[in-house]
């Protein structure tokens, strides 16, 4: 099976009655140990560090042997993100509690982006093909047409949703990556971003210097679940 079959295979369901043509395997490699190595590389070094030979490194082998279960970095991207999205627990539609059923499935996505440090910017290029990437956006879309979301609005929502929360993930793990830097005399605290902010020329910035404090408010995921809250609520307006 060449590499654009063994792709399209894993996209379809066990009950559409594809069944891949079994095919002898030279090396004691699964598809599920390519992730899982992948994940733990993450986890523990950051996704800037991820590369097909740095996970054959790990798996003690070659490169090529990689290719006979996945089709490329970009392959092996979207199993990445289908593997995580596999980890969602979606609700049963409510539509009496459809705005906390959607925040909390995206609370959900958030906190595992965030166990693997810049793992977010692979689920940018990421098209909901893959089953369970598609289930989670199955699951998002049936709870805010239950909520009573117009259709068009939920389909964008939903992308919206997702957009949001991989960005706030992959911005969190540059600044941490940043932070860990031995040269990063340019990270500063609250308090002084603060001060910095209100040193500014009033008469050149008068709306920044006199709102420093609301502009550097906040503490732990304060920002997130505001801007969350904000996107829910206007589609509830819709």
């Amino acid at each position: 099976m060449d590499p654009k079959e063994r792709r399209a295979a894993r996209h379809q369901s066990p009950a559409s009655g594809a069944s891949p043509k079994p095919r002898r395997r030279t090396v004691p490699i699964t598809v599920e140990q390519v992730v899982d190595t992948a994940l733990e590389i993450i986890a523990t070094e950051g996704y800037e560090a991820l590369s097909m030979r740095r996970v054959a490194d790990a798996l003690n082998t070659g490169p090529a042997s990689l290719y006979a279960h996945v089709v490329n970095k970009t392959d092996l991207d979207e199993l990445l993100i289908a593997r995580l999205c596999a980890r969602i627990v979606l609700p049963e539609p409510d539509p009496a509690r459809w705005r906390d059923q959607i925040g909390d499935v995206c609370v959900q996505l958030r906190d595992l982006y965030l166990a693997y440090p810049g793992i977010s910017g692979a689920a940018f290029a990421v098209a909901p093909t893959d089953l369970d990437t598609a289930r989670l956006n199955e699951g998002m879309l049936a709870i805010l047409l239950t909520g009573g979301v117009p259709a068009q609005a939920a389909a964008w929502g939903v992308d919206t949703l997702l957009l949001y929360v991989a960005a706030y993930c992959l911005e969190a793990s540059i600044v941490r990556r940043r932070v860990a830097e031995k040269d990063a005399v340019w990270i500063v605290g609250r308090d002084e971003m603060q001060r910095r902010l209100e040193s500014l020329p009033a008469e050149e910035f008068p709306y920044t210097a006199s709102h420093a404090a609301q502009l550097t408010a906040g503490e732990g995921h304060d920002r997130f679940d505001f801007s969350l809250a904000l996107m829910i609520d206007g589609l509830a307006r819709r």
